[in-house]
Protein backbone atom coordinates (compact mmCIF):
# COMPACT_ATOMS: atom_id res chain seq x y z
CA UNK A 1 0.00 0.00 0.00
CA UNK A 2 1.43 3.35 -0.98
CA UNK A 3 0.00 6.49 0.53
CA UNK A 4 1.03 10.08 1.13
CA UNK A 5 2.65 10.82 4.48
CA UNK A 6 0.69 12.75 7.09
CA UNK A 7 3.21 15.56 7.54
CA UNK A 8 6.19 17.02 5.73
CA UNK A 9 8.43 15.92 8.61
CA UNK A 10 7.44 12.31 7.88
CA UNK A 11 9.39 12.43 4.63
CA UNK A 12 12.57 13.89 6.14
CA UNK A 13 15.78 11.90 5.79
CA UNK A 14 16.59 9.68 8.77
CA UNK A 15 20.04 8.14 9.22
CA UNK A 16 19.95 4.35 9.31
CA UNK A 17 21.88 2.08 11.68
CA UNK A 18 24.59 0.06 9.91
CA UNK A 19 22.62 -3.18 10.36
CA UNK A 20 19.75 -1.66 8.34
CA UNK A 21 22.09 -0.47 5.58
CA UNK A 22 23.56 -3.97 5.35
CA UNK A 23 20.11 -5.54 5.16
CA UNK A 24 19.08 -3.11 2.40
CA UNK A 25 22.22 -3.93 0.40
CA UNK A 26 21.40 -7.62 0.68
CA UNK A 27 17.84 -6.86 -0.43
CA UNK A 28 19.13 -4.92 -3.46
CA UNK A 29 21.13 -7.98 -4.58
CA UNK A 30 18.09 -10.23 -4.08
CA UNK A 31 15.92 -7.85 -6.08
CA UNK A 32 18.46 -7.65 -8.90
CA UNK A 33 18.52 -11.46 -9.08
CA UNK A 34 14.70 -11.48 -9.19
CA UNK A 35 14.77 -8.85 -11.97
CA UNK A 36 17.13 -11.01 -14.02
CA UNK A 37 15.02 -14.12 -13.45
CA UNK A 38 11.76 -12.35 -14.35
CA UNK A 39 13.14 -10.89 -17.57
CA UNK A 40 10.40 -9.15 -19.56
CA UNK A 41 7.83 -9.90 -16.84
CA UNK A 42 9.60 -7.50 -14.46
CA UNK A 43 7.78 -4.28 -13.57
CA UNK A 44 10.02 -1.36 -12.59
CA UNK A 45 9.08 0.54 -9.44
CA UNK A 46 10.77 2.50 -6.67
CA UNK A 47 9.81 -0.08 -4.05
CA UNK A 48 12.49 -1.87 -2.07
CA UNK A 49 10.28 -4.84 -1.23
CA UNK A 50 8.41 -6.28 -4.20
CA UNK A 51 7.12 -9.57 -5.55
CA UNK A 52 9.41 -11.66 -7.74
CA UNK A 53 8.05 -9.66 -10.68
CA UNK A 54 8.74 -6.20 -9.23
CA UNK A 55 5.13 -5.42 -8.36
CA UNK A 56 4.06 -4.15 -4.92
CA UNK A 57 3.47 -6.83 -2.30
CA UNK A 58 -0.13 -7.21 -1.19
CA UNK A 59 -0.41 -6.12 2.48
CA UNK A 60 -1.88 -9.47 3.58
CA UNK A 61 1.00 -11.33 1.94
CA UNK A 62 3.51 -9.02 3.60
CA UNK A 63 1.88 -9.61 7.00
CA UNK A 64 1.87 -13.36 6.38
CA UNK A 65 5.58 -13.27 5.48
CA UNK A 66 6.33 -11.24 8.62
CA UNK A 67 4.47 -13.80 10.76
CA UNK A 68 6.42 -16.65 9.13
CA UNK A 69 9.72 -14.92 9.82
CA UNK A 70 8.91 -14.30 13.48
CA UNK A 71 7.93 -17.95 13.84
CA UNK A 72 11.17 -19.14 12.22
CA UNK A 73 13.16 -16.79 14.48
CA UNK A 74 11.44 -18.29 17.53
CA UNK A 75 10.12 -14.98 18.79
CA UNK A 76 6.66 -14.01 19.96
CA UNK A 77 4.28 -13.20 17.13
CA UNK A 78 3.23 -9.56 16.98
CA UNK A 79 1.54 -7.40 14.37
CA UNK A 80 3.89 -5.65 11.98
CA UNK A 81 2.73 -2.26 13.29
CA UNK A 82 3.75 -3.33 16.79
CA UNK A 83 7.39 -3.15 15.71
CA UNK A 84 7.01 0.63 16.06
CA UNK A 85 6.09 0.10 19.72
CA UNK A 86 9.11 -2.20 20.09
CA UNK A 87 11.35 0.49 18.63
CA UNK A 88 9.93 3.09 21.03
CA UNK A 89 10.41 0.81 24.01
CA UNK A 90 13.98 -0.07 23.01
CA UNK A 91 14.84 3.60 22.61
CA UNK A 92 13.42 4.29 26.10
CA UNK A 93 15.35 1.36 27.59
CA UNK A 94 18.52 2.76 26.01
CA UNK A 95 17.84 6.13 27.68
CA UNK A 96 17.36 7.92 24.36
CA UNK A 97 15.90 11.36 25.01
CA UNK A 98 12.12 11.35 24.36
CA UNK A 99 12.39 14.16 21.79
CA UNK A 100 14.89 12.10 19.79
CA UNK A 101 12.62 9.05 19.99
CA UNK A 102 9.75 11.24 18.81
CA UNK A 103 11.79 12.28 15.76
CA UNK A 104 12.82 8.71 14.96
CA UNK A 105 9.24 7.47 15.20
CA UNK A 106 8.04 10.51 13.23
CA UNK A 107 5.42 11.60 15.74
CA UNK A 108 4.16 15.17 15.73
CA UNK A 109 3.40 15.13 19.47
CA UNK A 110 5.62 13.94 22.31
CA UNK A 111 2.56 12.58 24.11
CA UNK A 112 2.00 10.01 21.35
CA UNK A 113 5.58 8.79 21.71
CA UNK A 114 5.52 8.64 25.49
CA UNK A 115 1.99 7.44 26.16
CA UNK A 116 1.31 5.06 23.28
CA UNK A 117 4.62 3.91 21.80
CA UNK A 118 6.91 3.65 24.81
CA UNK A 119 6.60 0.70 27.14
CA UNK A 120 9.38 0.73 29.70
CA UNK A 121 10.45 -2.76 30.71
CA UNK A 122 10.01 -3.71 34.36
CA UNK A 123 13.75 -4.21 34.92
CA UNK A 124 14.34 -0.62 33.82
CA UNK A 125 11.59 0.47 36.20
CA UNK A 126 13.22 -1.42 39.10
CA UNK A 127 16.61 0.08 38.23
CA UNK A 128 15.14 3.60 38.15
CA UNK A 129 13.46 3.10 41.52
CA UNK A 130 16.70 1.78 43.04
CA UNK A 131 18.49 4.89 41.73
CA UNK A 132 15.73 7.11 43.13
CA UNK A 133 15.93 5.34 46.49
CA UNK A 134 19.70 5.83 46.67
CA UNK A 135 19.32 9.49 45.76
CA UNK A 136 16.62 10.04 48.37
CA UNK A 137 18.74 8.24 50.95
CA UNK A 138 21.54 10.73 50.28
CA UNK A 139 19.10 13.60 50.81
CA UNK A 140 18.16 12.26 54.27
CA UNK A 141 21.80 12.40 55.39
CA UNK A 142 22.17 16.14 54.69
Amino acid sequence: MHDETKTEASTAVLPLPAICVTALRVRRKEQEAARQAAGELWTDSDFVFTTRYGTPIEPRNFNRSFADRTSKAGIRRIRLHDTRHTCGSLLAALDVHPRIAMQILRHSKIAVTMEIYTHVPSEATRKALRRLGKHLGKQDRK
